[in-house]
């Protein structure tokens, strides 16, 4: 697999969520990890079936680094089987794609990578109030 990917993970709490958030870009393995709340799973586990609350990751990378993302995820993630899910980006705005290659792919050769504040370098997608 090569490319731009989306990985998609679960966890139960915000503070699991935040703390692998933060890790994956902190390491370089994604450009943007968004944390969707209010995610309800039902699911089988262990000859019983289950209902949870859970956040989502929605993980920004790129292919190349799904194996050390992997790892990364294997060995942060709170559960005992953690969801790893990927899904191929096919298309996208130029700029935001340019701007993931530009994060995790400076992140993982130590290069510099983009200049960026507070969301400077990618739009702002809703206005401040």
């Amino acid at each position: 697999m090569s490319g731009r990917v989306i990985a998609l993970s679960t966890v139960g709490s915000a503070e699991d969520a935040d703390r692998l958030a933060r890790a994956l870009v902190e390491r370089g393995l994604a450009a943007c990890v968004n944390v969707v709340p209010g995610v309800v799973s039902h699911y089988r586990w262990k000859g019983a079936l289950c209902r949870d609350e859970e956040r989502l990751l929605v993980i920004k990378t790129r292919a190349e680094r799904m194996g050390p993302l992997r790892a990364a995820i294997a060995e942060l993630h709170p559960y005992e089987l953690p969801e790893l899910v990927v899904l191929r980006i096919s298309g996208g705005s130029e700029a935001y794609l340019a701007w993931l290659d530009e994060s995790v792919l400076s992140a993982s050769t130590g290069r510099p990578g983009p200049v960026r504040g507070r969301r400077r370098g990618r739009p702002r997608l809703r206005s401040p109030r």
